[in-house]
């Protein structure tokens, strides 16, 4: 059962809301809104599969898969197919749920590094498909021609105007994320996460828990992916090999594990990372394992808990 948002995380949502409104107005160029588009994007991940690792306790490496079976689906039946984009991305996004679920029954018994490399392998899978299918997703050379978003007869052909709807889709699923995880269903979940044996022994439903945040946070990314589609009118099997869904559960220990906000500032910052790190290019990668590694060792609670804890120490010790 899903409550009322407590007054402190409506101010917070506020805030959120604020400034979301705000950046357009002083970004120096429409660039910045191409980056921005796809932290919202990679946020949209992020914020699901926090759900599943952070709360549920379920490692998964297989959400590039759904990223690109929303992408995928949504593109084929518009570019192929000539559908209607309103029924397109409900269709991609009911789809991709269905195959969470059939993926997560099965693989969600088994637990730590058998989980991992049972959704590496459903990645891999998917990705095969991508590359193989040439008939149906174009193969290696992608898929071209899909149309961008419409609302309202307004077409979103443009990143200052994707930028808004994007965020929005980020801001109603990132409310009904915090409503759910302050609901009886999230307090069952951080129970499963803690000590799977004792929430059954309470007589929480652990394997159906389990499955139902599976596909909650694969319908998460197929709606991410379906936007991903509309939004830059080609799509590549590249895009969502295995690599990418590493690069979301780097995200999400980064910000840090548990945490809604946290996940957003994880993806906000590896996002933005190569970009920042186009200033020492020959040895970008280096500096950027560099940097993971700092955070990983030094916050391994997470940057932004991390950085939290620092500031109340340094806090105590000034009072003091």
């Amino acid at each position: 059962m899903i409550k009322l948002l407590s007054s402190s995380k409506w101010k917070q949502l506020i805030l959120f809301t604020v400034a979301v409104l705000l950046i357009p107005q002083i970004l120096p160029s429409d660039y910045y809104f191409l980056i921005l588009n796809i932290i919202a994007l990679n946020a949209i991940v992020v914020l699901g599969l926090n759900l599943l690792i952070g709360f549920a306790g379920q490692i998964s490496l297989g959400h590039a898969a759904f990223y690109g079976l929303g992408a995928y689906i949504s593109g084929i039946l518009t570019a192929s197919y000539g559908w209607p984009i309103f029924l397109s991305i409900p269709v991609a996004v009911l789809t991709t749920a269905i195959v969470g679920l059939l993926v997560g029954i099965p693989t969600l018994k088994l637990e730590g590094h058998y989980l991992v490399m049972a959704t590496l392998g459903f990645n891999i899978i998917v990705s095969i498909i991508l590359v193989q299918w040439d008939a149906m997703t174009g193969g290696p050379s992608g898929l071209a021609g899909i149309p961008y978003l419409k609302a309202f007869s307004i077409s979103i052909d443009s990143d200052r105007k994707f930028y808004y709807l994007v965020w929005a889709v980020l801001g109603v699923l990132f409310c009904l994320s915090l409503n759910l995880i302050d609901s009886r269903v999230g307090r069952a979940l951080r129970a499963i996460g803690e000590d799977p044996i004792s929430a059954s022994a309470l007589g929480i439903p652990v394997e159906r828990y389990k499955v139902g945040i599976f596909v909650v946070s694969a319908l998460y990314a197929a709606v991410a992916g379906s936007l991903y589609a509309h939004y830059v009118t080609f799509i590549s099997p590249k895009t969502f090999d295995f690599f990418y869904s590493i690069e979301v559960v780097t995200m999400v220990v980064v910000g840090g594990i548990g945490s809604l906000w946290s996940g957003l500032a994880g993806a906000a910052i590896l996002t933005m990372l190569p970009e920042i790190l186009e200033i020492v290019k020959e040895y970008n990668v280096l500096v950027y394992g560099a940097v993971l590694m700092a955070v990983l060792v030094f916050f391994p609670e997470g940057l932004l808990p991390g950085i939290k804890k620092l500031w109340q120490k340094r806090q105590g010790q000034v009072h003091e």
